[in-house]
Formats: C-alpha cells, structure tokens, sequence
C-alpha cells in the first residue's frame, strides 16, 4: 500500500513538473529543429528520459531533489536530443519553414508574414547563433543558463545573442523597411 501512495505522489510531482515546463521545452524543439513532427518526437523523448532519470536518482540516493536546476536538466535533455535528431536528420534546414506559422493562424496576415519572415531569417544564422538567440529570446534563459547548456563561455553566450540580433537586424531590414514606407 505504501508503495502505491509513493507512486502517486511521483506521479503528481511528475505531472506538475510537466505542467511548468512543457511549453518552454516544446517551444524550445520547434524553434531549434524546424520540423514540426521532429520536434514533437523529441519533445516527448525529453520527458520520458527526465521521468527515467528521476526514477534512476530515486532507486539510487533515495527521494531525488528537485530545485531550480530542474529546467536546466530538461533543457540539457532537449538540447541533446535536439542535437541528435538533427544528425539523423540532415534535411531538416532545407524543408521546413513554417513551423512559428502554427502559432500565429488567428493573427493578422502582415504578422503571420512576419513570422514566417523571422523563421526564415533564423534559419539563415550560424547554428551556434540560433540557438543561443532561441534560449534568450524565446525561452528567457540567463545567459548563464545559455552558457551552461551550450558548453560555451559567459561571454561567448552573451557575443552569441548579440551577433544573431545583428544578423536579424540585417536579413530583416529590407522588409521592415517596406513595411515603414506603406505605413
């Protein structure tokens, strides 16, 4: 009996855990991988493996702790997988373009064109860039965090967003300078 009260409540810590965290690290997938199908799969594998690794930690230390470094475990997950899948996956950067436009279906045609826009304007960035740019923009990590899920320096996070902000501005330009004109 006892065990099945302890099943329940990793079940409740598990499904609240979900909860927090599902639409950051389902965000996270299609914005690194473009295809909406990859990112589904890869975003279900990360939960599976974190419910794997808490129940790894368990039967080891006994009841595991789970504090801020949570999002940063799910995020490592999700990167690896992400990383992985585009391995497999060398056509992925070609075909997809449309992955932000299932978001923006009740919006306006200039912004869903935006969208579509910026999509494609992330996909024109240098892998590194793109990734860090997603974790801060999108995903809201510190740079810290992006540091420390990307294996790279403070700095060199930090440079990261600032280079691919600059590489927006310039793939962007031309349009939002129409757009101005017609206003």
């Amino acid at each position: 009996m006892i065990a099945t009260g302890e099943h329940r409540e990793s079940e409740a810590a598990f499904t609240e855990l979900y909860g927090r965290y599902a639409r950051r690290i389902h965000a996270y997938c299609s914005r690194i991988l473009s295809d909406q199908q990859d990112a589904e799969d890869v975003f279900q594998e990360t939960f599976i493996r974190f419910h794997h690794t808490l129940r790894k930690k368990k039967s080891e230390e006994g009841e595991p702790t789970l504090n801020r470094n949570t999002s940063g475990l799910l995020f490592t997950i999700a990167r690896n997988l992400c990383l992985n899948q585009k391995q497999r996956n060398i056509r992925w950067q070609a075909e997809q373009v449309e992955s932000d436009m299932l978001y923006a279906w009740d919006k306006p045609y200039e912004q869903k064109e935006m969208v579509e826009l910026i999509t494609t304007a992330l996909e024109l960035l240098p892998e590194d860039y793109r990734e860090a740019f997603v974790l801060r923009e999108y995903d809201g990590l510190p740079y810290n965090e992006i540091a420390e899920l990307t294996g790279a320096s403070l700095a060199t996070a930090k440079i990261r967003v600032f280079r691919a902000k600059e590489k927006l501005r310039k793939i962007l330009e031309p349009y939002l300078r129409d757009s101005q004109l017609n206003d």
